[in-house]
């Protein structure tokens, strides 16, 4: 398997809800045959019915809301930035579950969860520096 995400799909409760909730944070995708495709850099984030998808993948629809083991991150290019895109999701129907602090790894970070509970973290990390086009690039850890 080559070291790569393609694809994220979100499993959705209302797709015209959280269609909106993403146009409404600056997102445009597209909808096709009751899925929505955004463009997110060099992979696709998809929303999708949460029983389809489950079905799509051979397994019981488990619960709506809870913590699902998995958070997704966007990193931005400032500070302020952390700051602007959680006033923009609150506004949005989304949830700030983890208020922007500097965290213990000493760079500003939040967390907040969209309507159907993704959870996301937004940070500015200086040591996780953002291309133009804004590709993350990993440092070297020194391993």
């Amino acid at each position: 398997m080559e070291q790569r995400i393609t694809l994220i799909t979100l499993g959705v409760s209302d797709l015209a809800r959280s269609k909106a909730f993403y146009e409404a944070l600056g997102w445009r995708g597209q909808e096709v045959a009751e899925t929505v495709f955004f463009q997110a850099g060099g992979l696709g984030l998809v929303l999708w019915s949460r029983e389809k998808l489950a079905q799509d993948c051979g397994l019981e629809p488990g619960p709506a809301h809870g913590f699902g083991g998995i958070a997704l991150a966007h990193n931005v290019r400032s500070e302020a930035e952390v700051d602007a895109l959680l006033a923009t999701v609150a506004q949005a129907g989304g949830t700030v579950t983890k208020p922007a602090a500097v965290n213990a790894l000493g760079f500003r970070s939040s967390a907040f969860t969209d309507p159907d509970g993704h959870a996301w973290e937004v940070a500015y990390n200086p040591g996780f520096p953002l291309a133009e086009d804004g590709t993350l690039t990993l440092p070297d850890f020194g391993q």
